[in-house]
């Protein structure tokens, strides 16, 4: 592909050879599909959460809050999304880090509880669903699996 040019010459600052890269990223669809599931599964179940699906950079793309639930678990379910894509791994895996290096928890945005669940595409993670608000962290992330498994070919 050719850089872009005006008159038959280069624009200064065009970006030549392998500067760039591409990334994938949850379309909007995708992240409320999600969502709606985890949100559907804690219903099913009695339980008033809220829900936040993040992109690969921690950049909110949904953030669904159910009927009644708490005013603690809006920012909870989005740092707890951030963290499960960030280490691309369920936030109850990474709790038991704590043991070893108990500083993670001072890392910015990120809160290691049970209930957040990565999104990822060829192995590469691309989105996180974090899920706060039921009585335990097993029970957010069971929700939060819920949504990560209503992604088309998510995990």
């Amino acid at each position: 592909m050719q850089a872009p040019t005006g008159h038959g010459r280069e624009f200064p600052g065009a970006v030549k050879g392998k500067a760039t890269t591409t990334s994938t990223h949850l379309t909007v669809a995708a992240a409320t599909d999600a969502a709606e599931a985890a949100l559907k599964a804690a219903q099913k179940e009695g339980q008033r959460l809220s829900v936040a699906v993040v992109d690969r950079n921690g950049n909110t793309i949904v953030t669904p809050r159910g009927n009644g639930a708490g005013p603690q678990a809006y920012d909870s379910a989005i740092k707890k999304a951030c963290t499960a894509v960030s280490w691309n791994a369920p936030t109850s895996q990474l709790v038991k880090r704590l043991e070893s290096a108990p500083t993670l928890k001072d890392i910015p945005d990120t809160l290691f509880l049970a209930g957040g669940a990565p999104v990822a595409y060829s192995n590469a993670p691309i989105a996180g669903i974090g899920v706060a608000g039921a009585p335990s962290g097993a029970l957010d992330e069971k929700f939060a699996r819920a949504g990560a498994a209503a992604v088309p070919n998510g995990r």
